[in-house]
């Protein structure tokens, strides 16, 4: 599996119009075999933070995601309120609620 953590600061008081933007293609990416886990939350320690939490069947699943017309268009609308750019780190990983179980060794 691969995984990515990521945080996106917001021109101040923009966070919400950011975070619509976000949400716009989750149906789109429920529906790929291939995302597991799709997550935006706000940041409760800083206004115009959210931080997204991504878990996918590969990283080749991940990449295709980003040739989506629909997450495509809300990363362009969605890159002129951001304060910084992209933070984040990318996570192997293992298993949890909600993904696949572990291949067996």
């Amino acid at each position: 599996m691969y995984g990515l953590i990521g945080k996106l600061k917001a021109h101040p008081g923009q966070r919400d119009s950011l975070a619509g933007y976000l949400l716009q293609g989750i149906e789109e990416l429920r529906a790929l075999e291939g995302c597991y886990l799709y997550v935006i939350t706000l940041a409760t320690d800083d206004p115009d933070t959210i931080w997204v939490t991504e878990v996918w069947r590969s990283q080749a699943d991940h990449r295709a995601s980003l040739e989506l017309e629909t997450v495509r268009a809300a990363i362009t609308a969605a890159r002129p309120l951001l304060a910084e750019p992209p933070d984040g780190f990318e996570v192997t990983p293992l298993g949890g609620k909600g993904l696949p179980d572990p291949p067996e060794s």
